[in-house]
């Protein structure tokens, strides 16, 4: 019977990350597909359309807030608009 020995600093590292880091984590190594910052983008606008459209007010406040952090992550994700934005700067 073999005993592994275990990293210890890294065991309690992964346990000690928060549950959003890793997923930033993941989201981060993934690479992007055609278009999923104009998806994000467009789908983040519904929500606040919807949002504001609700009838009370912390529903108004929950579906525009997610729908602004969709917009948001549209622009500031990876290739998103900063791309856009350095190929413009680029050309012009």
């Amino acid at each position: 019977m073999q005993i592994e020995s275990v990293d210890e600093p890294r065991r309690y590292e992964s346990r000690s990350r928060s549950l959003v880091a890793q997923i930033k984590d993941i989201d981060a190594r993934r690479p992007d597909f055609p278009g999923e910052h104009v998806i994000v983008f467009g789908v983040g606008v519904l929500l606040m359309l919807s949002g504001m459209r609700s009838r009370t007010l912390l529903r108004r406040t929950l579906v525009t807030a997610a729908g602004t952090a969709l917009i948001g992550r549209a622009a500031s994700g990876t290739g998103g608009i900063a791309r856009v934005a350095r190929i413009v700067k680029r050309l012009g």
